[in-house]
C-alpha cells in the first residue's frame, strides 16, 4: 500500500507541476499503476486490518433470545443465563449494539420555547434538615420556578406539598416576576394533577384566575421538565455547600439573596447574557398579574368546640373561646394562620411548620378562665334559687325536676285505681 506521503507527492507533482505518470513513477520508484491509482483515489490511503471473528459470535443467537424475552435485561443477567464465562466487557459491547433492535429507539426532539410562553415548576428537596421549632427538624420542599426562555429562576421553601401551600407559593413567586406566563408546566404532583394527568380542582381554579394554562407532564417522562431539573441540580451544587440555616425564614432569606445576586446575574453561555437581563425583555410578552388575587392558601369552615382549638395541617391553634359553639372560618398562608367569625377576627398566629404541635395565645386562656368563672357563678346562682324555693338539686347545683306520680300514670295509660289495687295485692303476698 502506498504511504500517505507518496500519495500526496504524486498528486502534487501531477496536478501542480504537470509531471507525467511515467516520470513520477521513475522519480519515486513506484509502479505506474500505483501512480494511476493514487491520482484516481479521492481519499487518502488508510490502513485497515481485516475484521476477525469475535468470541461473542457463537453466543449471539442466545443473547438475542434473551433480549426477545425482555429488552431491558441487564448484561450480567444475560451472561449468567447463557453460561458466559469469558470477558464480560466484549459481551456488554455486543449487547449494547443489538439491544436497540429489541427495545426500540425513543428520540427526544429539541423543544424551542418562545419568550414569555412557559415557566417550568418543580419541587426540590434539599438534604439539610431545617429546625422548625417544638424540638423538630424536617426536610422541607422548595418550590422552584424557571422561565424557560430566559432561565430566570425564583424559589421559596414551603411548609408542605398540599395544594393550599403550593398555590400560595406560586402566587408569591409570580408576584416577584411581576408577570404571568401563558403556560405553567408541572409534573404529576398529587396536589397539582391526578394520576391521569388532569389538573386538580384547586389548580384549575388558580390558573383560571391567572388566565394561564396548566400543562401536565406525560407519565414516566423525566425529560419533560429538563430546564427546571437542571436548575435543581444547580441549587444543589452552588447554593447549598457550606451554608447553615437557623430555620425556614433564614433559608428563604439566604436563598432570595443568592438568586438575586448570583443565580440570575451569572452569564449563561447559551444566552450570551444574564438571565435577569433577558427576563426584562421577556416580561412584556407575558400576561399581567390579575387585578384580583386568586384564592390561595388554606380555607375551611368548622364549628368551634369547647376546647376552643382548630386544626390546620396536623397542628392545633387556639381561638377566642367567646365564639365556642359557633361556625368559624380558618385561613392560612405560608406565614400566618387566622380565624374569623362573621367577619370578625377571633385568632391570629404565626404559621407553625412543625408536626402535631399546639399553639396557644395566652389571651385566649385568660378569656376562657373568665368565661369559666362566669359560668360557675351562673350555676351557683341557679342552685341557690332552687334551694330557697325548696327544690332538690344535684351535687353540681343542677335542679332535679319533681313530678306527681299521676303524671306518669297518664303518660303510660295506666288506670290509677287498678295500679293502687295491684300494689296492695303485692304487699299482701309479700307479707
Amino acid at each position: 500500500m502506498i504511504s500517505m506521503e507518496d500519495w500526496a507527492e504524486i498528486r502534487r507533482l501531477h496536478r501542480s507541476e504537470g509531471v507525467p505518470i511515467k516520470a513520477i513513477a521513475r522519480r519515486l520508484g513506484v509502479a505506474r499503476n500505483t501512480v494511476r491509482a493514487a491520482l484516481a483515489a479521492s481519499d487518502p490511503p488508510r490502513y485497515s486490518r481485516p475484521a476477525k471473528g469475535s468470541l461473542v459470535d457463537e453466543v449471539e443467537p442466545l443473547v438475542r433470545e434473551q433480549l426477545r424475552l425482555d429488552p431491558t435485561m441487564p448484561a450480567t443477567v444475560i451472561a449468567k443465563r447463557i453460561g458466559w464465562t469469558r470477558s464480560l466487557t466484549i459481551l456488554k459491547d455486543r449487547i449494547r449494539d443489538i439491544r436497540p433492535e429489541y427495545r426500540g429507539i425513543d428520540p427526544a426532539d429539541r423543544v424551542v420555547h418562545e419568550p414569555g410562553d412557559t415557566v417550568q415548576c418543580d419541587l426540590w428537596f434539599p438534604e439539610p434538615r431545617i429546625a422548625v421549632g417544638h424540638g423538630q427538624a424536617m426536610m422541607l420542599p422548595v418550590l422552584v420556578m424557571v422561565a424557560t426562555y430566559s432561565r430566570y429562576m425564583c424559589a421559596v421553601m414551603v411548609p408542605s406539598r398540599r395544594s393550599g401551600d403550593l398555590t400560595a407559593a406560586m402566587w408569591q413567586l409570580l408576584g416577584q416576576m411581576n408577570a404571568v406566563p401563558h403556560r405553567l408546566w408541572w409534573d404529576r404532583e398529587s396536589a397539582i394533577a391526578t394520576t391521569r394527568g388532569v389538573p386538580t380542582q384547586s389548580m384549575r381554579a388558580f390558573v383560571g384566575s391567572l388566565g394561564a394554562r396548566a400543562v401536565i407532564a406525560p407519565a414516566a417522562d423525566p425529560e419533560f421538565k429538563g430546564g427546571v431539573e437542571r436548575h435543581n441540580r444547580y441549587l444543589e451544587s452552588s447554593f447549598l455547600p457550606g451554608r447553615r440555616f437557623a430555620g425556614p425564614g433564614d433559608f428563604n432569606t439566604q436563598l432570595g439573596g443568592w438568586l438575586a445576586q448570583d443565580a440570575n446575574q451569572r452569564v449563561v453561555r447559551a444566552l450570551g447574557a444574564r438571565p435577569a437581563e433577558v427576563f426584562d425583555r421577556e416580561r412584556p410578552l407575558m400576561l399581567p398579574l390579575p387585578p384580583v388575587a386568586p384564592t390561595t392558601g388554606w380555607h375551611h369552615r368548622v364549628r368551634l368546640g369547647r376546647d376552643y382549638y382548630v386544626r390546620l395541617d396536623s397542628n392545633d391553634y387556639s381561638v377566642d373561646p367567646s365564639v365556642i359553639g359557633r361556625m368559624v372560618e380558618v385561613h392560612a398562608d405560608l406565614t400566618r394562620v387566622w380565624v374569623t367569625c362573621e367577619d370578625r377576627q377571633v385568632a391570629s398566629h404565626a404559621r407553625c411548620w412543625a408536626d402535631h404541635a399546639t399553639i396557644t395565645d395566652p389571651a385566649h386562656v385568660a378569656t376562657a378562665a373568665v368565661l369559666r368563672k362566669q359560668y360557675q357563678q351562673t350555676i351557683d346562682a341557679r342552685a341557690e334559687q332552687a334551694r330557697l324555693a325548696g327544690a332538690r338539686t344535684h351535687a353540681d347545683g343542677t335542679i332535679v325536676p319533681l313530678r306527681a306520680l299521676s303524671d306518669y300514670d297518664t303518660l303510660f295509660g295506666v288506670d290509677p285505681a287498678i295500679g293502687h289495687a295491684a300494689a296492695e295485692d303485692g304487699q299482701g303476698v309479700a307479707g
